[in-house]
C-alpha cells in the first residue's frame, strides 16, 4: 500500500503566475491550457479596479497550488488578444481549459467570490490531487525516466490499486508497457481505464502513443524509404511511410518535418492524411514540448499562407 502521509513543499508562487503578451498567448494560454486550466487577467497600468482584482486573484491562484494557473496581459501593450476576444472593458478575466475559453467575468468581485472562481476552474482538471499519491506518481515519472521501467510500472499499478480512476496512473502505467515494448499489454490498460476518464489529455495522449507503436512495427527501412523519397519527391506515400520509420527510429523533429514537407506539397492528399499523422505525434507528446509548439507554428503558417 502506498503511504498517503507527508507534506509536499508549497510551490512558489512565481510557478503558476506569469506576465503575458499576444506573442507568447498560444503557447503560455492555449498550449498549457491543454494540461492545466489557465486564468487569463486582462488589465492595465491605469485601471483602478485591476490594482485591487489582480492580488486577490494571485493570492487565489497561489493557493490552489498548481492546480490552475494565471497570465496577466497588459492590454494597452497587448491589445490583439483582447480585440481578438472581445474585451470591451477591464479588469477581464477568462478561464481556458482544453485550449478553449470557458468561463469569465468582468469587473472587480468579492475575494470569497474570487475564490470560488478559482476552485470551480481548478477543478475541470479533475479533484484536488492527494499528497500521498501525488508523490507517489512524481516518484514513478521519475523511474520511467530513468530507465526503470519494471519499478515504474509496479508503482503505478500500486496508484491505482488505490485510486482505480487516477487518469495519470492509467496513462503512466500505458507508458511503462511501451517502454517495454509490449503494445498489446499497454492497449490493455488503456481500453480498462473508466469511460468518464477517456477524453482526459493524458490518456488521449497515450492513446496517439499506442497508435503510433502499432504504425512503428510495419514501418519499412530508413535508407531504402529515404532514397525512394530521393528519386521521385512527389511520391507522398513514400514519404510518409518514411516519417512513419523515422519516428520509430526516435528521429521525430524529421518525421515532422517530412509531414510538413507532404503538407506544404499537397494539403489534401490522402484526405489530409499527413496534417492528422501530425496532430497524432503532436497528440503524443507533451503541449509544451518544443517539437509540438515549433511544429504547430511550421503547420499554421502554411495553412494560412
Amino acid at each position: 500500500m502506498i503511504e498517503l502521509g507527508g507534506t509536499q513543499p508549497t510551490p512558489q508562487a512565481s510557478d503558476h503566475i506569469m506576465d503575458g503578451t499576444d506573442a507568447t498567448f498560444m503557447q503560455d494560454v492555449v498550449e498549457v491550457s491543454r494540461t492545466v486550466p489557465v486564468i487569463v487577467d486582462f488589465w492595465a497600468p491605469w485601471c483602478g479596479p485591476c490594482k485591487t482584482l489582480g492580488p486577490a486573484i494571485e493570492a487565489a491562484v497561489t493557493k490552489a497550488g498548481g492546480r490552475v494557473k494565471l497570465v496577466k496581459i497588459d492590454v494597452d501593450a497587448n491589445p490583439a488578444v483582447a480585440g481578438q476576444l472581445q474585451v470591451q472593458s477591464i479588469p477581464t478575466v477568462y478561464a481556458f481549459h482544453n485550449g478553449q475559453p470557458v468561463d469569465g467575468f468582468q469587473g472587480n468581485i468579492p475575494p470569497s467570490e474570487i475564490d470560488a472562481f478559482i476552485t470551480k476552474i481548478a477543478d475541470l482538471a479533475g479533484p484536488a490531487e492527494d499528497e500521498g499519491l501525488g508523490a507517489a506518481i512524481e516518484a514513478a515519472e521519475s523511474m520511467l525516466e530513468a530507465g526503470e521501467v519494471t519499478d515504474a510500472v509496479e508503482t503505478f499499478a500500486a496508484i491505482l490499486q488505490e485510486d482505480p480512476n487516477h487518469a495519470a496512473a492509467y496513462a503512466g502505467l500505458v507508458r511503462g508497457y511501451l517502454a517495454l515494448g509490449d503494445v498489446e499489454q499497454a492497449e490493455a490498460v488503456l481500453n480498462g481505464a473508466p469511460a468518464e476518464s477517456s477524453t482526459d489529455p493524458l490518456l488521449e495522449a497515450v492513446y496517439a502513443q499506442i497508435a503510433l507503436a502499432k504504425e512503428a512495427a510495419n514501418a519499412g527501412p530508413v535508407a531504402d524509404l529515404t532514397a525512394a523519397v530521393e528519386a521521385n519527391p512527389d511520391d507522398h506515400q513514400a514519404r510518409f511511410d518514411l516519417a512513419a520509420a523515422l519516428h520509430a527510429n526516435g528521429q521525430t523533429a524529421e518525421a515532422i518535418d517530412a509531414l510538413l514537407e507532404i503538407f506544404r506539397r499537397d494539403a489534401e492528399w490522402n484526405d489530409g492524411a499527413a496534417r492528422t499523422q501530425l496532430f497524432k505525434i503532436f497528440d503524443a507528446l507533451k503541449p509544451n514540448d518544443p517539437l509540438v509548439l515549433n511544429g504547430r507554428r511550421k503547420l499554421s503558417s502554411l495553412i494560412f499562407a
